[in-house]
């Protein structure tokens, strides 16, 4: 992939989730480093009904948690971006045929990589459309480029941008190059108007090798704190977040 332009947009709002960490207070102490390591915490339930909630994973509740207290989600375009997705219902159903048992209809049907995304659209009413994205360790980079293309296709109507991952469990774990800790986060995005206006572009990555740490939290970090930029360096791309001048 070449590398992107700067690409403009503005942050609305945000919401995150991640064991121990749940209120924007707690957030921003995590972000300027002033947060002792949090104790692991189960997340709060969706505010959703509960013949969709009981459907969703305690992860995928967190991340539609995130989502639901938006302003406009309900009106939104929505980018669902995760690397594993909801693996835990993956792995029921191969643990189903490794038995010669049969596969859940419930797990079959919300298998697949867009199940979370629809579940909120159709609990928020919303009928603007969806998108998930895959990309291995840059799904979250790769996902915030596809928010951001949005308002760029259309200005005038604001994206959700959502983000969800936790580690592949036993015995998938082995093969888990990079793992994050579990996260889930969503972000209203605009093409202008109130809100932090930040540019994201891309480079090239630096040397081989797998990618390291969260980029949704290195994400977090750069928006909740004054730094002037950040990076993180992925598997196949270099991302970069920079804010925008302040107009006098």
């Amino acid at each position: 992939m070449q590398a992107v332009s700067a690409l403009s947009f503005h942050v609305r709002g945000w919401n995150a989730w991640a064991p121990g960490l749940e209120s924007e207070s707690a957030w921003r102490h995590w972000a300027t480093g002033r947060a002792e390591t949090p104790e692991a915490s189960a997340p709060p339930p969706a505010p959703m009904p509960m013949s969709l909630r009981r459907r969703i994973s305690a992860l995928g509740q967190a991340a539609l948690r995130c989502a639901w207290g938006l302003p406009d989600a309900g009106r939104s375009r929505i980018v669902s971006a995760s690397r594993h997705g909801e693996f835990g219902r993956t792995l029921s159903i191969l643990d189903a045929l490794a038995a010669d048992d049969t596969v859940s209809p419930a797990d079959f049907t919300l298998s697949v990589h867009h199940a979370l995304v629809g579940l909120l659209s159709i609990a928020l009413g919303n009928r603007k459309g969806h998108v998930a994205v895959a990309a291995g360790p840059d799904s979250f980079g790769f996902g915030l480029l596809e928010a951001v293309a949005c308002l760029k296709e259309r200005p005038s109507e604001p994206v959700v941008f959502l983000y969800y991952d936790e580690p592949l469990p036993r015995p998938y774990d082995r093969f888990d190059r990079g793992a994050e800790p579990p996260l889930a986060m969503a972000l209203s995005l605009s093409s202008s108007g109130a809100g932090k206006g930040l540019l994201l572009e891309t480079a090239a990555p630096r040397g081989a090798g797998d990618a390291e740490g969260s980029p949704g939290l290195a994400f977090l970090r750069f928006l909740l704190t004054d730094a002037p930029e950040a990076s993180w360096q992925g598997e196949r791309q270099q991302w970069q977040w920079r804010r925008l001048a302040e107009a006098a």
